[in-house]
């Protein structure tokens, strides 16, 4: 794979400077994969982490019958399907128990809300104005609220508020958004203007918009090639950023992914607010793929400091390009992209080319040396592949279906049912001497705003006190390349640590100061040494 990475910066509206930075070729900088269960039943599509350290996934209800049963004869209604379509994986048993849900969840999208619950709207056909929730326990199922969405919501973007409700944003042929829950029922449900102005009549290219929640409580919202700030109260857009250099699409079925890079809290306020966009496919690859043409995909990342007064792009060049990617925070602050094909789009049938070998993307490293390849899999994981963080810092791996069915053979990328987990390099064995346990705080413990927090760790080697920092990572709901709700916050603290006793240690940090930073609701905290961070514990932001 080449290799080299180039910074563009651009500069409206009459001109742009462009630098370019070469780096020396990456090699493989380790990383291992292993194979969780070789068959879960279904294909994951869709990936939430429960803050009891289980993951629902589903895939859809008209795939035909999976390979896992539903429990105690139990058959979906007015159907001869007695298999089901979502499942529950325990990561600690690596077991999963087979769950029923009963309208289709093709294409939904969801968040998890501050009691624990998987809120999940929307879908196809007779799911597309379905809620869906789920709180886990060990009989739980999926409880289904009829037309509880105001509009058809399918490819639609969810994301927690600071109030606790989620605002469901978008969809096929849905220029709106609407919240869950409602106060009333005649709760209106506002228009959204710039997504039919970033709609592609030929490919749409919008759907699965970005959306982030910036730090003022507005909501940063990319579709297609272009971004705002939008205050959703007022129904109004606070700002209009540059379309992204090049103006190609970076939504579906272009698909590219993009991530909220981690918020470091500074005396009570974070530092700077920035937005990285990597992948997708360009102008007219969604109608070439439909014609058997498979366009290479888009090797280039966009990087823009939205807390700027006057915000820029700057570009940068992936080592190898990819669409349908997924982007995953790390603990450590640094951004995994994992998943996805070098040729085509998103769609039935329309990728080519796996891309095997995962990247790391290091964002306060010097430009031209961001980029580390990382050690291949070699399970292709093409269209409706997903992946996410696991309290553990493995980040779990599934689905990849390109098929309107499950197809296993005859294919060129069949459906794939297996579980994988890859292993960033700061698991390896070498690193265990300086990676760190977390003593306190216990699992669980609740946490206020704005105060402070004694983090209590051990390790087993030398600490170096300038490298240790605590990060907290909300658990994010994942589909086709986008993980929403993902969020990173590397917390306010002392730069030194305190020995307390032997290979003990103590940190003081400061919780973010309002839901504006961090939406209240379970997050996983870290204790990051040397870039090697703990094993995580659940606290919950009230």
């Amino acid at each position: 794979m080449a290799a080299s990475s180039t910074l563009v910066y651009h500069h409206l509206p009459f001109f742009f400077l462009v630098f370019l930075l070469h780096a020396q070729p990456c090699p493989a900088a380790g990383g291992s994969w292993s194979t969780l269960l070789p068959s879960i039943g279904i294909s994951a599509m869709h990936m939430q982490l429960l803050p009891n350290d289980r993951v629902v996934m589903y895939d859809r209800t008209d795939f035909g019958i999976s390979n896992i049963s539903l429990p105690n004869g139990k058959c979906r209604p007015n159907t001869t399907d007695c298999s089901a379509h979502s499942v529950e994986y325990d990561v600690a048993s690596n077991t999963v128990r087979p769950l029923m849900v009963l309208s289709n969840v093709w294409c939904s999208s969801g968040t998890l809300m501050p009691d624990g619950r998987l809120v999940q709207t929307g879908g196809f056909d007779d799911g597309y104005r379905v809620v869906r929730i789920y709180k886990s326990c060990d009989s739980c199922d999926w409880q289904e609220i009829r037309d509880g969405l105001n509009q058809q919501r399918w490819y639609a973007t969810n994301h927690i508020l600071p109030d606790g409700k989620q605002i469901i944003i978008g969809g096929r042929r849905a220029f709106s958004y609407e919240f869950f829950p409602k106060i009333s029922t005649n709760e209106n449900t506002p228009s959204f203007p710039f997504l039919a102005q970033t709609n592609d009549p030929n490919a749409e290219n919008n759907l699965y918009p970005f959306v982030f929640l910036y730090p003022d409580g507005n909501l940063f919202i990319f579709a297609n090639n272009r971004a705002i700030l939008f205050d959703y109260s007022k129904n109004q857009v606070i700002k209009t950023y540059p379309t992204i250099p090049g103006g190609q699409p970076r939504n579906y079925p272009s698909t590219g992914s993009a991530v909220l890079l981690p918020l470091r809290m500074t005396q009570g306020t974070v530092a700077a607010v920035e937005v990285l966009v990597c992948g997708g496919a360009p102008k007219g690859a969604f109608v070439n793929a439909n014609k058997g043409i498979f366009d290479g995909a888009l090797d280039t990342c966009g990087r823009i400091k939205i807390s700027d007064p006057n915000p820029q792009w700057a570009m940068e060049t992936m080592p190898s390009a990819r669409v349908m990617g997924d982007m995953l925070l790390l603990p450590n602050g640094h951004v995994l992209i994992i998943n996805g094909v070098s040729a085509g789009v998103a769609g039935w049938e329309l990728g080519r080319n796996p891309v095997l070998s995962p990247v790391v993307y290091h964002p306060d490293k010097q430009v031209g040396s961001r980029f580390e390849v990382q050690n291949p899999s070699t399970i292709p994981r093409v269209y409706h592949s997903t992946a996410v963080l696991l309290r553990d810092g493995r980040v779990l791996v599934g689905g990849s279906n390109a098929h309107d069915k499950y197809e296993f053979t005859n294919v060129l990328y069949p459906t794939e049912l297996s579980l994988e987990a890859f292993s960033p390099s700061y698991l390896d064995s070498n690193s265990s001497e300086f990676r760190p346990t977390i003593i306190l705080p216990v699992k669980n413990t609740r946490i206020g705003y704005g105060k402070q927090v004694v983090v209590v760790f051990t390790v087993s080697g030398i600490v170096d006190p300038s490298s240790v920092s605590v990060t907290m990572v909300a658990p994010s709901f994942n589909t086709h390349s986008f993980s929403m709700n993902q969020r990173l916050i590397v917390l306010d603290g002392s730069p030194a640590s305190k020995i307390i006793g032997r290979s003990r240690y103590q940190v003081v940090v400061t919780t973010p100061p309002s839901g504006n930073v961090a939406p209240a609701g379970n997050y996983i905290l870290y204790l990051v040494h040397k870039d090697i961070p703990s094993p995580g514990i659940w606290v919950q932001m009230q």
